[in-house]
């Protein structure tokens, strides 16, 4: 899977418990929490929509380079 161009940066209020534990275990995965948290949000994404997440990331991006087409015209 492609690494996206671009990124956003989310906020996110946990327990400072939940954290810690959350934290370790990722180190326990060879792994980053912002790894795992992003591989969440893509599985989210999928079983909401229906689509794998490569399907909706290239719809949205043939639709805002649609858009700003139409707008250089």
């Amino acid at each position: 899977m492609p690494t996206e161009s671009r990124t956003a940066r989310l906020t996110v209020l946990i327990d400072p418990r939940k954290k810690a534990v959350f934290e370790r275990l990722c180190a326990g995965d060879d792994t980053t929490p912002s790894q795992v948290v992003r591989q969440l949000i893509r599985d989210y994404i999928e079983q909401k929509s229906g689509h794998s997440w490569q399907s909706e990331y290239d719809l949205a991006e043939k639709t805002a380079t649609a858009a700003k087409r139409s707008r250089t015209r």
